[in-house]
């Protein structure tokens, strides 16, 4: 019951945000630059995430 209360919020929360952005300035706003900022984020995440994988790779000697 806890899960269907959680995913029920979920979906709640989200329809809230989306309409919240319909109605923000078409030339940019608060969601704009925090969906920017999330996305380089994720991107430096990844990145380093490979970096780090290439560092273990090459310090145990193995290949792809």
């Amino acid at each position: 019951m806890s899960k269907v209360i959680w995913l029920a919020a979920g979906v709640v929360l989200g329809l809230g945000i989306s309409t919240l952005k319909g109605r923000t300035a078409p030339e940019g706003g608060i969601l704009d630059d925090l969906d920017a900022k999330a996305r380089e984020f994720g991107r430096t995440v990844r990145e380093s995430y490979h970096a780090r994988q290439d560092e273990l790779r090459d310090a145990i000697g193995g290949e792809e």
